[in-house]
């Protein structure tokens, strides 16, 4: 265990008490690997935000169990308030807890708080040891930041002389998925900025925003082969923009053609279509074009296979696996663009690609889904319900206006079919992407009322079944953060262009400060599905054509909104094993799980049906108990080939979360 988690576990001792008050404004406590142990020393954490919500539970799994002599739902609770203020608590918690202190002052003493707030969280167990192995006295502000990147990021802004430096430390940096905190990038432009190298660059926004530069990286890339007399149709995006930095990256240096050749396997960048290539083209550029489809059919499977050796496992953590399904979304992007008969072709393999992430991703679920809920989010929402508080957080409603867009059961792979038609169409577009976790069971009824509420499925028992009261909760939590009811809009139901003026109308109220929006095409289009995920590739492709997204988000950014994207669940292709002629589904058009009212159905029917799992979900009612299709089974006829949601698989239960703008 490092030394980070022992400094936060010494502050709670075993069968000290059973109720702490855990004051914590930088969320420190709220560590996957501390959580997990507390979970394992029998504390359990419990967000306090709402002290009746919160009363209700403490008093029905805790207390009261406690009182009657039962073990209740664990040893002990951890009140966690993210605030130095504990004045708003009911005094009767206040005179019985245990109260601890947590905060990035306190542990770490010798650097500055303005610049370690901005350190991601996974990122602080790393920033401590070395605060205690190489930072024995107090730093400065500047001194901090030299700090944080030599010893966290890997980056000394003096040794950045050259453009292969630069190109190789922004590539690295983006290839892991990391992106410099604002002023850590902008600190290093102005370390590096007077330097005639890097004249014309915009270096802040190249280290701190992956999509700006991965779409620069690509034009560069496309003009690199031009000069070798390279031409060709683009892959993915549109011809080149002027929005978008003409800089010239040196690709043959071979610190940089590594990362490089990776990008262009996994996905992240795309290949220029050839109708020949040079005999002297170098072999490490060849990932880099492609000559016919059979060519993009072995990049598809070459990237597979790369990605396979690089996935998470049971004990990875959650960043590992979000990470991991932005690239596999990619691949199988590509995978369902090729052409039938290529696609068949690798069928299989893919295929076993595919099981082999589910079942690893399984696996994790059972040791680290009950975590989630519970962690910070200053850098991006987690799970689903976390997106309004995220977005509450951002934005000062008093200057801002925001649009949160739901694709009802957008998989990450038919997102990435999605943005780059909205590359093609609009190019001043871009898209700072993360992805995060939807509910269990993936289920529009349980993972979009957790959305659109910001509560956990078990606040909201009553309605765990219906989608009716979505309206109420959204104007009810914007409510809470004190905006007025009647500035608050909400509308589902939107699938065309034909829903769009009246949509325009609404949205043009110079009242509404805040709008939730429910695009419905891809889950009617799924849920009509014959030819598989390919089938639907193909009809989202036709529905891209006609305009509608591109104008949407076209309307909504040109009216000062601040626009985001995200989807209730998933979609996956799955068999038939037979239809389970017992139990309440939660959603009626869900078959990939069913529900369960008392764990006697639920046991005998598990019994009597060997191809299913159950898992016990944190954060559902007590008398809501999912029983899941094991792998890529369904509830249909045996054998029937469907594309559904409401299982675990990572295409149904991990989801784009977007934020779109336009290039600044």
């Amino acid at each position: 265990m490092k030394a980070w988690a022992e400094k936060i576990l010494h502050e709670f001792p075993s069968d000290l008490s059973r109720l702490w008050i855990a004051s914590d404004p930088d969320g420190v406590l709220l560590d996957e690997q501390i959580l997990s142990e507390l979970r394992e020393r029998g504390f359990e954490v419990l967000p306090f935000e709402d002290s009746v919500a919160f009363r209700a539970e403490y008093e029905e799994l805790y207390r009261i169990p406690w009182e009657q002599g039962d073990a209740g739902a664990a040893k002990a609770v951890v009140l966690h308030v993210q605030s130095n203020d504990l004045s708003e608590l009911p005094w009767d918690y206040l005179r019985s807890a245990r109260k601890v202190r947590l905060g990035l002052n306190e542990l770490f003493p010798n650097l500055s708080y303005s610049v370690v707030q901005q350190v991601g969280s996974e990122l602080l167990p790393d920033l401590f040891e070395a605060q205690a192995k190489y930072a024995p006295h107090p730093l400065g502000e500047a001194a901090t930041k030299d700090f944080v990147l030599t010893h966290i990021y890997r980056l000394s802004p003096p040794l950045i002389a050259r453009e292969e430096d630069f190109w190789r430390e922004t590539l690295r940096l983006h290839y892991r998925d990391i992106s410099l905190p604002v002023v850590l990038a902008e600190y290093i432009s102005q370390v590096i900025g007077d330097n005639t190298a890097f004249k014309g660059i915009p270096i802040a926004g190249l280290l701190g925003q992956k999509d700006f530069a991965l779409r620069t990286v690509q034009d560069s890339w496309y003009r690199y082969l031009r000069e070798l007399g390279i031409t060709g149709s683009r892959v993915g995006e549109g011809e080149s923009s002027p929005h978008i930095p003409q800089v010239s990256i040196p690709f043959d240096h071979h610190d940089i053609r590594v990362i490089v050749d990776s990008m262009f396997l996994d996905g992240t960048l795309h290949p220029l279509a050839v109708n020949g290539v040079p005999y002297d083209l170098p072999e490490w550029a060849k990932a880099g074009v492609i000559q016919d489809p059979k060519a993009m059919r072995d990049l598809v499977l070459e990237g597979a296979s790369t990605l396979s050796g690089e996935m998470p496992d049971s004990d990875s953590n959650y960043r590992d696996w979000l990470h991991f399904s932005r690239r596999f979304g990619e691949i199988l992007s590509r995978f369902h663009s090729l052409d039938a008969s290529r696609a068949e072709s690798i069928r299989a393999e893919m295929r076993t690609f595919v099981q082999d992430v589910d079942e690893r991703l399984a696996q994790w679920v059972a040791k680290h889904y009950a975590d989630l809920p519970s962690l910070p989010i200053a850098r991006g929402p987690i799970m689903l319900h976390h997106v309004p508080r995220y977005l509450s957080m951002k934005h000062n409603l008093n200057d801002e206006k925001i649009a949160l867009v739901v694709f009802d059961g957008l998989a990450l792979d038919q997102w990435v079919q999605i943005r780059e038609s909205l590359v093609k169409a609009c190019d001043k577009l871009m898209f700072s992407e993360l992805s995060c976790f939807a509910w269990l069971p993936t289920l529009t009824s349980v993972s979009r009322q957790a959305l659109f509420s910001g509560l956990r499925p078990r606040e909201f028992p009553d309605d765990i079944e219906s989608t009716s009261r979505e309206p109420v909760y959204w104007k009810r939590f914007w409510q809470d953060q004190g905006v007025r009811p009647s500035d608050v809009y909400f509308q589902k139901s939107i699938k065309r262009n034909d829903d769009l003026p009246a949509l325009e109308d609404k949205l043009s109220s110079p009242s509404v400060k805040v709008a939730g929006l429910v695009v419905d095409t891809v889950d009617e289009i799924i849920h009509g599905a014959v030819l598989g995920k390919q089938g639907v590739a193909t009809q989202i492709a036709n529905w891209c054509e006609s305009g509608f997204v591109t104008r949407l988000f076209r309307y909504l950014l040109d009216n000062g909104y601040q626009v985001y994207l995200t989807a209730d669940h998933g979609n996956a292709e799955a068999k038939g094993i037979g239809r389970i002629n017992q139990g309440v589904g939660a959603d009626l058009r869900g078959e990939r799980v069913r529900t369960y009212r008392n764990e006697t159905t639920l046991a005998e029917t598990a019994k009597a049906n060997p191809d299913t799992v159950h898992i016990n979900v944190p954060g559902l009612p007590t008398d809501f108990l999912p029983l899941f299709a094991q792998g890529r089974g369904a509830f249909v006829p045996e054998g029937d080939q469907v594309v559904v949601h409401g299982g675990m698989s990572l295409e149904e239960l991990i989801v784009p979360f977007v934020k779109v703008s336009y290039v600044n």
